[in-house]
């Protein structure tokens, strides 16, 4: 235990300077964007040029780049991420509303193509070479090669539109109905695991395989041991290794793909609330949007990492 947690407390304080290094880099980016923020702020006012500067100067944004950059992280550290240009509403607000739905769509599409790729890739790792591994393996291709927002379209023409199963879009709270809560997300939640459940199968059936050919399984199931019992107890938890690594890479596609999925299904998300931002010229809620994003994959990240370090006793042994 305590060189698990000694592994833990050096890759916590591994993310500092990458957090620092994420925040300057979505400073500058937005610091050197064609977007001004005072002509963002006075949008369809007509500004004369005096109100331009004065309000330049009020915000800091005359000062040099790096004492701009250290008052940014002075207001971070305060939990405020600015004011949106349009609504004049705290963008921590906006953040903080929108990102429970982000993460309850991230979620639950990781949940299914996890657990779709568990069942479909130690089905066709056991029956490798047959049928049921070759239509497998078919499918899993289909799935990667097919990008979440197809996938949604479809779900949508034929499920949503002809067969009247699933509402088109829009949002339920699960406060007021867990039922129509799961009608609102089901749609969206398969459309963002299926490629994800795709890829996955593929790394899973590899790692099954590589394990079943190992003497110790052969040993197990021949003193009398179900088959059941040894890929459920030992295989499946030492085939996991593999999987684990690429699933932290799989995590930034289901962030990135919840952008466009909101916008498709017009879910409140962060997806919707950036794209309205750049559409309405937001600089301060684009800025809120893409940082927050960019630290919760590196917070998933580091979950992900010590979930290796748990399923990994070679690791953890050797360190």
């Amino acid at each position: 235990m305590v060189v698990i947690v000694r592994m833990v407390l050096r890759r916590v304080a591994l993310l500092v300077p990458l957090t620092l290094g994420i925040v300057l880099f979505v400073f500058l980016v937005m610091e050197f964007s064609d977007t001004d923020p005072a002509a963002a702020y006075f949008m369809g006012g007509n500004p004369t040029q005096e109100q331009l500067e004065n309000f330049r100067e009020e915000n800091g944004l005359n000062d040099p780049l790096a004492v701009r950059y250290v008052a940014f992280l002075g207001d971070l550290a305060r939990g405020d991420m600015g004011t949106s240009v349009l609504g004049r509403e705290q963008v921590a607000d906006q953040v903080g509303t929108a990102l429970p739905l982000t993460m309850q769509l991230t979620f639950l599409g990781l949940g299914l193509g996890v657990g779709l790729a568990l069942v479909f890739g130690v089905l066709a790792a056991i029956y490798r070479d047959r049928l049921p591994d070759q239509a497998i393996r078919v499918v899993s291709l289909t799935g990667v090669a097919a990008p979440s927002f197809w996938i949604a379209l479809l779900m949508i023409q034929y499920l949503a539109v002809e067969l009247g199963w699933f509402p088109t879009g829009g949002y339920t709270n699960p406060a007021d109905s867990l039922t129509g809560w799961l009608e609102t997300m089901a749609m969206p939640a398969v459309a963002l695991s299926l490629p994800v459940a795709a890829a996955l199968t593929r790394i899973v059936r590899t790692a099954v395989v590589e394990e079943l050919d190992r003497d110790y399984v052969r040993t197990a199931v021949g003193s009398g041991l179900p088959p059941v019992v040894v890929v459920g107890r030992n295989v499946l938890r030492n085939a996991l290794i593999n999987p684990l690594t690429v699933l932290g890479l799989r995590v930034g596609y289901l962030l990135g793909g919840a952008v466009v999925i909101e916008t498709i299904f017009n879910l409140p998300g962060m997806g919707k609330l950036m794209i309205d931002a750049v559409r309405n010229g937001d600089p301060a809620v684009v800025q809120g949007v893409v940082l927050t994003t960019a630290l919760g994959f590196v917070v998933i990240n580091l979950v992900i990492d010590i979930l290796y370090l748990l399923v990994n006793p070679r690791l953890r042994s050797a360190d």
